[in-house]
């Protein structure tokens, strides 16, 4: 089994990177290097002159179009803002040109969730619209063009079409293995290749600056151009580069040569440095012989001969999700490395673009903190810096980062629930910490001034409270917002303290500053030390009230609990003396909360851990890369163990006693290479979990719960009841949700409703 030395030294290092405090401080938004000389300074690219060295990453436009694909208005707005917000490159989210080859990218009724540009002329107006709009700004755009899915497309296309997923040969369905994806045939190859070219050329003739081919993350472009999945040992596709070199050539002659042409591409998918020993899992073993490093860079030299003028390099595809979609938990600037890699190749062998000029490498990986971008730049370990998800969270990222305004940008938390889990689950991207990210042809840039100026009371300072009360001051009421602790952020506060929760602490130290700044320029008064009840409310003579108090933890009073040495988890990461003298700790709960307290107690308190779930499926409800890279890391501790399948019925004299159902039909709790489905969506060839269970006794010292809870909504009936003339409103953890996510659109929404 293949594998490349720098990409396990990665993999390695990804599971504690936070040991380090050098790599910690890289992720902290701070202005030190400012002025950003490096960052906006312009840069070619073939022919064209991009304005700065910032590239908005691709991330999908799914439901961004109407139901011919044409792009919509919510999908001009979204890419405007960003274009208004100073980036120079904007690319699009992946838009497939093979309808009627890839079944999985086609929705019933021959309609599309994906926008197209590949249908009629009826989808040409909303791309000319948008390289308009975008072009007023001084911003350039490519559009991202893709083969499709193949066996990482949708495999209901069997159920709706009656026809199987495509792929470059015979390979498993990435959501629902037991689906067999069939091999593409050599026409449908060519057909591809020409699709693509088309594209290309409506593209240039729509203003759209360049075309983005998006060869990686396990795609079908890369399903036929990496010998992990392409098998083929017939025709001229059995060799892995010729459909890339194809493609390229094709677009050449569509589009000529000075017509900018970027390609995305990991230099590793880093399976068996993922996966080790376990890549003889059944949906894995056929993907062992990935291209290693130096196959993907001898393929990226023969790119650049056929025409490529700019790469954009990383590691992973979906069946290591975390990779290519890194989480809050990986570490700021995870694959500079691979872009440096790449940028030496490129300089030792000479190797110049079709227009004679060297080949620029775009890094990606969490760069959203600009004094780390800067310093990537002024070290040559890359030409350009991609933020994708920093620019959902603040479309003026660069505006902000020019003019030394550090502080005021609003950080991506990295918990992936707008931008990718949301369209998983049948939405569109949106983001945790913007309510406004793909809303802007609702919501306006400056929220609109209140007819009738309102003194209103806010209760609970939270995101929802801080978000709702923040613009409501901003619209000219009066604000109190009344917070029972001493500080601001609920459980963002012991949700921030793992250092694998960084980006959370960034979020946190920037709610902080927006309440200061709003209050002084506003009138909003932040109470602290205040607990906030029926008399007090009455007595301050509000016009309305927001409850906004978050949840109560879910007790499990079992029997034993009087006696037990019980903490819940919020309190222990809070107050982390309190496993200070435990060495074997159980955690009930194997949700976010508690496999990240888990991982906390053994990574940085040196604890064994046990984690105990009554669900088949750990840390459900959460993004598929975010939960992928806790267990894969959780996995490879050697103190961590994760029992699914199991609940507690007792605490006992030194631990605990549980129910474990330990049939074979159980899922393997450490499976990180397929997804869970959404609830909505059905396999009807999964296997039926059987139950045999037995009781077990698990040692422990310390027992912490982290079993969820419920809202805390006692406060909001009781105003509701009392205060008959005044309105009342209940939002964020008080009301329903959980997360950050959730929270912010409340409080946003009510803020502008005020």
């Amino acid at each position: 089994m293949k594998t490349d030395s720098k990409v396990q030294q990665l993999m390695d290092a990804f599971g504690d990177w936070f040991q380090d405090e050098k790599w910690v401080a890289q992720g902290r938004m701070t202005s030190g290097l400012y002025p950003y000389d490096h960052l906006f300074s312009p840069i070619r690219i073939n022919r064209l002159t991009v304005k700065n060295r910032l590239v908005m990453g691709p991330m999908g436009n799914v439901n961004m179009c109407d139901e011919t694909g044409k792009p919509n208005e919510k999908m001009l707005a979204y890419f405007t803002e960003r274009a208004k917000g100073g980036v120079g490159l904007i690319t699009t989210g992946l838009i497939p040109v093979t309808h009627g080859i890839d079944p999985s990218i086609t929705e019933p009724g021959e309609l599309s969730y994906f926008p197209r540009i590949d249908r009629t002329r009826t989808v040409m107006g909303g791309w000319r619209d948008l390289a308009e709009n975008v072009h007023a700004y001084g911003s350039r755009i490519f559009v991202q063009l893709t083969a499709g899915l193949g066996r990482v497309g949708n495999p209901q296309c069997l159920m709706n079409a009656f026809k199987l997923p495509v792929s470059a040969s015979w390979n498993p369905n990435f959501y629902m293995s037991q689906v067999p994806c069939r091999p593409l045939s050599t026409h449908a190859c060519r057909r591809i290749i020409k699709n693509i070219g088309q594209s290309a050329a409506d593209a240039k003739a729509m203003q759209l600056d360049g075309v983005y081919l998006h060869g990686h993350e396990g795609y079908l472009i890369e399903q036929l151009t990496n010998p992990a999945f392409n098998r083929r040992r017939l025709g001229r596709y059995s060799d892995w580069q010729a459909f890339g070199i194809d493609m390229i050539e094709e677009i050449r002659r569509r589009v000529g040569p000075h017509y900018p042409i970027m390609y995305r591409i990991d230099l590793s998918l880093a399976l068996n440095e993922t996966y080790g020993d376990r890549m003889d899992a059944p949906d894995l073993k056929k993907f062992k012989n990935g291209r290693t490093i130096a196959d993907t860079l001898e393929y990226m030299k023969n790119l650049v001969k056929a025409g490529v003028d700019l790469f954009d390099v990383d590691l992973g595809c979906y069946d290591n999700w975390w990779l290519p979609h890194p989480p809050g938990s990986m570490p700021p600037g995870c694959f500079l490395d691979i872009a440096k890699l790449t940028k030496d190749y490129f300089r030792e062998n000479n190797i110049l673009s079709n227009a004679g000029v060297e080949v620029p490498v775009v890094a990606v990986g969490k760069l959203g903190y600009p004094d780390l971008a800067e310093q990537a730049l002024r070290d040559g370990k890359c030409d350009m810096i991609m933020l994708a998800r920093p620019l959902l969270a603040d479309p003026q990222w660069p505006n902000k980062a020019r003019a030394g305004r550090v502080a005021e940008i609003t950080p991506c938390i990295g918990c992936q629930e707008g931008c990718i889990n949301e369209f998983v689950e049948g939405g569109h991207p949106q983001c945790a910490v913007n309510p406004r990210t793909a809303f802007e042809e609702v919501f306006p840039e400056v929220p609109p001034q209140a007819e009738k100026r309102l003194k209103v009371a806010v209760v609970g300072a939270g995101p929802a409270g801080v978000m709702c009360a923040v613009t409501a001051a901003k619209r000219g009421h009066q604000v109190d917002l009344m917070e029972k602790s001493g500080r601001i952020g609920g459980r963002l506060n012991p949700g921030s303290v793992p250092k694998i929760k960084f980006d959370v602490a960034n979020y946190l130290e920037y709610l902080n500053g927006l309440v200061e700044r709003t209050a002084a320029e506003y009138q909003l008064v932040l109470r602290l030390n205040t607990e906030a009840t029926v008399e007090s409310l009455k007595g301050g003579e509000y016009d309305k009230v927001v409850v906004a108090m978050g949840t109560k933890d879910a007790v499990l009073k079992l029997p034993g609990y009087e006696q037990a040495n019980v903490a819940q988890a919020v309190s222990v990461l809070d107050h982390p003396e309190l496993a200070e003298k435990a060495q074997k700790i159980v955690v009930v709960g194997g949700g976010v909360v508690g496999c990240e307290t888990a991982y906390f107690l053994n990574k940085e308190l040196g604890k064994k851990v046990t984690v105990i779930e009554m669900d088949a499926k750990i840390m459900n409800h959460t993004c598929t890369a975010n939960r992928g890279m806790l267990i894969k890391y959780i996995h490879d501790a050697p103190e961590i163990d994760l029992l699914n399948c199991t609940r507690l019925t007792s605490f006992e004299k030194g631990g605990v006693k549980v129910m474990r159902n330990v049939s074979k039909t159980v899922p393997d709790p450490y499976m990180t290479w397929h997804p869970i489905l959404p609830e909505n969506i059905v396999n009807p060839l999964e296997k039926k979990i059987q139950v045999e269970e037995q009781e077990q006794f698990l040692e422990a010292d310390l027992v912490v719960l982290a079993a969820g809870g419920r809202s805390d909504d006692q406060l909001f009936y009781d105003v509701q009841r009392e205060l008959t003339g005044t309105l009342v409103y209940n939002i964020g953890d008080s009301f329903h949700g959980g997360k950050v996510f959730e929270a912010t659109k409340a409080g946003y929404a009510l803020g502008l409703a005020l």
